[in-house]
């Protein structure tokens, strides 16, 4: 797999990746998403390609107190070959690299096979609640 930063040309791909994976929800618009993304900090939004294909994603960012992570995937045919493990250790490089001192990510809490994932690579819960307020409605 050759990790590199998001192409316009990979839109279409990394939305159905999304799909794929689950991770599209009614309220948000993917692709707003992308172009919100690519207005700041656009090199942390990467894709792994596999012989040609894109079969991984992720968005980062980082706001001088923590970094985050957004919309890690892998395709289903590209899982268990530590393709997430190799995508998630490259933002955490690329968070270091910008004086980062902690990442955080969401995941929903019925999804147990993602929250295993993370802890293997380290992650726990953190003794908070998150919270959010739409401010701009994507319907």
């Amino acid at each position: 797999m050759a990790i590199r930063p998001y192409r316009e040309q990979d839109r279409e791909a990394v939305v159905a990746l999304w799909r794929e994976c689950g991770l599209l929800r009614p309220w948000n618009d993917p692709y707003k998403d992308i172009a919100r993304k690519l207005t700041v900090q656009r090199e942390l939004f990467l894709v792994g390609e596999c012989e040609g294909v894109i079969c991984a994603s992720v968005m980062a960012g980082y706001d001088g107190h923590r970094g985050w992570m957004n919309y890690l995937s892998v395709s289903a045919g590209h899982r268990r070959l530590r393709i997430g493990q190799t995508l998630v250790g490259e933002v955490e490089r690329l968070l270091l690299d910008l004086g980062c001192p902690k990442v955080n990510l969401q995941v929903r809490s019925e999804n147990t096979e993602v929250l295993a994932f993370y802890a293997r690579l380290g992650y726990g819960a953190d003794a908070a609640v998150s919270l959010g307020k739409r401010l701009i409605p994507d319907d």
